[in-house]
């Protein structure tokens, strides 16, 4: 076939790429349907209180009030996408034993349905409720402590999780260390600052279904949470995604969905609700915040002989993924080096601060930044460079990982760093191993500059056993030749371009020009489950079960079955859950492997880092979209230069000071590198569909740590928190005598 029918390895122009510039894409927000009502939520006034009494009368007597609906009114009253431990409505007379007590102040507690949004929004604020405050706790440490208030009966001093990784010895480890490094790292919140707030409309559909067009990140697992909380039937819940305006995480639990489907379902109507920035920042959950301790020592070789880590995040109040974030940050704050001897404790620890759930990077951020920031400090105390520090320690094909497995066949750790070193222009080969050029200093004294560097590696696909597979559809049509391909494919598009590749999938896997093929998609009717984008499993998941199907429904069709249909389930290789004592797993399918180099610009009076370079080096297996692969590296590099640089959510007491894109910083085009230089290696994983990997996630989890470095460089502090801001820079330079005018 000529090549030009052939899907993969092209920069394809986004298939929603014209829609989206016009305007003429429509998000959930801008659906509308003849008859629809409004919504409005009222969120808790408390942070940790029992509801005793909701009186409801005036907003009910409010005009244009058609309904208002509390605890009481949910068949089901509880959700969760790990544990169903949260209320969909807080307050008495709920068949939900705690209901009544709500545990922060994203917890939802009543909602009013009117014939207009102002209506509304007037009459949710004439609900009165009764709280009989009981104590918070909204610190990790004394969350954890005995006598500290009890948010769930099911986790005692309030350890939702905690994981161990016993592997070695490291008592005796210590002895034959040189040097020994400790530090203790602190990340904050993050707020995913997607571009559509949520929204979403709810109406019966022709088939009587209870029908959702919301965005989210998996329609399944959506179908399955408001069925559950509406006592339903699986197939009595049709979910639906038009097309979704960012996520990061930030749409896998709910939101507005259960609430939505409450109401179209009680009152036979459209019921529609559309999220403020302030009530979105409020209302949906964040990035773990961390407290990780750490200690690593190492020969005078520079072999990394031993690491200890403690990990402490912060949940919120409610479980989210938390188990699952800090299982990644467990396995990842250690790095992705052989170290013979490793102990590790990390916890889970519900507050009642906002609740954290998935966000890009999933745990692995955290336990990069402490990781690498432990390799630096350790070169440092060796008098090594640090990429000759990494490339004698990097975990390599069939070396054990400290949960005593390998990684999973295709390691490239090593090229992916020495490639990376090369195409950084800041590091070069000598027969004495790999050393650093100096960075060129400003002109203006009050400015350094400084170069750092760090790795990492994540996880592709869900983990610790969790079940895993991806099921699509693709039919051909035609007679004498093929004339129209059809993809049924659930994952879904959260703006990083999925649909398009799937479209250059079923071109490659049937032999058709791309124009030929069609997704369908979004939608619980239409497709089988696919399983969430998350993970950076969609691209390898996906990809492997259209490959198939598409390759089915060709021979098919060869064999003259036409129109010729084919499905195909995808199961990737188990994986297994932490041995509770040991930590013993296969956690694993595949993983994508990264490096990167940065350099930063340090003002000494006013704080400020400027991070001026990056290049940022991974292996992606198979460019499938080169284009789209290059847009992953810039936006993850842009949104993980905000956590590390910019993004400071407050949040005291359980409540966030600055709900407000106008308080809560990030980054726009004056704060963004002057270059991000992507390099794309391409070295098959042998899983993975024309040997590809997942990749979304891997820009966003060295760089903290590779800033940090570089600002070390450039002033001789250490930075072990972040972000960092200049209120918090400015009194670490001071200390160290920088700045002073």
């Amino acid at each position: 076939m000529n090549e030009k029918n052939y899907g993969i390895g092209q920069s394809v122009r986004r298939v929603d790429a014209v829609g989206k510039v016009t305007g003429e894409t429509a998000y959930p927000g801008d659906i509308n349907m003849d008859g629809q009502l409004w919504m409005k939520i009222r969120f808790s006034d408390r942070v940790h209180a029992r509801i005793t009494k909701i009186d409801t009368s005036r907003a009910e007597a409010y005009p244009g009030v058609v309904a208002v609906y509390t605890a009481k009114d949910v068949p089901v009253n509880e959700y969760g996408l790990i544990m169903p431990d949260q209320p969909v409505l807080c307050g008495p007379d709920s068949a939900k034993e705690g209901a009544d007590i709500v545990r922060c102040l994203a917890d939802q507690v009543a909602v009013v349905v009117a014939d207009s949004e102002e209506a509304a929004a007037a009459a949710v604020k004439l609900i009165e409720i009764d709280y009989e405050d009981l104590p918070g706790v909204f610190d990790v440490f004394d969350a954890m402590a005995d006598g500290a208030p009890q948010l769930h009966r099911h986790a005692e001093n309030n350890v939702l999780v905690h994981y161990r990784i016993r592997y070695g010895e490291i008592d005796s480890a210590w002895e034959r260390a040189d040097v020994i490094v400790e530090g203790e790292y602190r990340t904050g919140w993050q707020e995913h600052a997607y571009l559509q707030p949520e929204a979403g409309l709810g109406y019966i559909d022709d088939s009587g279904r209870v029908t959702i067009l919301v965005a989210g990140q998996w329609v399944h697992e959506d179908r399955e949470q408001v069925a559950h909380a509406l006592g339903l039937p699986e197939e009595q819940v049709r979910i639906i995604y038009p097309a979704i305006g960012g996520a990061f995480g930030g749409r896998e639990d709910m939101s507005v969905q259960i609430v939505l489907a409450l109401a179209a379902m009680k009152l036979q109507r459209p019921v529609k609700i559309i999220w403020s920035r302030e009530e979105s920042i409020l209302g949906h959950h964040k990035r773990h915040p961390t407290v990780i301790r750490a200690k690593w020592g190492a020969t005078r070789d520079g072999k990394v002989i031993a690491a200890e880590a403690q990990v402490y995040g912060d949940a919120g109040a409610y479980a989210y993924t938390t188990t699952k974030v800090l299982g990644n940050a467990n396995l990842m704050v250690s790095g992705p080096y052989e170290i013979p001897n490793v102990k590790v404790d990390t916890y889970g620890i519900y507050t009642n601060n906002i609740p954290c759930g998935a966000f890009r990077g999933f745990g692995g951020p955290q336990g990069a930044f402490a990781a690498e920031g432990q390799m630096n400090k350790l070169a440092e105390a060796l008098g090594m460079d640090p990429v000759e520090l990494r490339a004698r320690n990097v975990l390599r094909e069939g070396t054990i990982t400290p949960v005593g497995t390998p990684l999973p066949p295709g390691v490239t750790l090593d090229r992916v760093l020495a490639d990376g070193a090369r195409q950084s222009d800041y590091w070069q080969e000598t027969p004495q191993g790999w050393q650093r050029l100096p960075a060129q200093q400003p002109a203006n004294p009050a400015r350094r500059r400084g170069i750092g560097m760090a790795m990492g590696f994540k996880n592709v696909g869900f983990s610790f056993g969790a079940p895993e597979k991806n099921w699509a559809t693709v039919e051909i049509h035609g007679a004498a030749e093929i004339e129209r391909v059809v993809v049924r494919q659930a994952g879904a598009d959260v703006g990083q371009g999925a649909h398009t590749v799937f479209l250059q999938m079923a071109a490659e896997a049937v032999g058709v020009p791309i124009g030929k093929v069609q997704v369908i998609g979004h939608d619980t009717a239409e497709a089988g489950n696919s399983g969430s984008t998350s993970a950076s499993r969609m691209t390898f998941m996906a990809g492997n079960a259209i490959k198939v199907a598409g390759e089915m429904a060709l021979q098919k069709w060869l064999d003259e079955e036409r129109p010729a249909t084919a499905t195909y389930e995808y199961h990737p290789p188990s994986t297994t859950p932490y041995d509770p004592e040991t930590g013993y797993a296969n956690p694993n399918f595949a993983y994508g492997y990264m490096a990167q180099f940065v350099e930063v610009e340090v003002d000494l009076e006013t704080g400020h880092v400027d991070v001026v370079r990056v290049v940022s080096a991974h292996d992606v297996g198979k460019a499938l979209n080169p284009q789209q692969v290059e847009g992953q590296v810039e936006g993850g590099v842009v949104q993980a230069l905000g956590y590390a640089v910019l993004e400071n959510l407050v949040s005291q007491n359980g409540r966030i000071l600055n709900p407000y894109l106008s308080t809560y910083l990030i980054p726009t085009i004056w704060d963004i590198p002057r270059e991000v230089k992507s390099v794309i290696l391409e070295y098959a994983d042998p899983r993975g569909p024309w040997g590809a990997r997942g990749m979304a996630e891997m820009p966003f989890i060295p760089l903290a740590p590779a800033i940090c470095a570089a600002v070390h460089d450039a002033t001789g502090v250490w930075l072990d928190r972040i972000p960092l801001t200049p209120d918090s820079v400015v009194p670490r330079l001071r200390e160290h005598g920088l700045g002073v005018i």
